[in-house]
């Protein structure tokens, strides 16, 4: 078995290892692309309902769990 070092190797060892947690975290991160950085957000122009309705079958359904 060989005793001697070789710096050159832990070198590239060591940049393989960093730039593989570089990439990871530019993956994490995302990207934004050009027209989603220039495009201002359009605010909406009809509020939808999202207020609770009582309607038919959910009355009918409240019927169901009362038996």
């Amino acid at each position: 078995m060989r005793t001697t070092r070789n710096p050159q190797r832990r070198r590239f060892l060591k940049t393989l290892g960093a730039g593989t947690a570089a990439a990871g975290a530019a993956a994490a991160v995302g990207h934004v692309t050009l027209v989603q950085a220039d495009t201002p957000k359009a605010a909406p122009t009809e509020k939808a309902d999202t207020h609770y309705r009582e309607t038919d079958h959910v009355r009918a359904f409240y019927a169901t769990l009362r038996d």
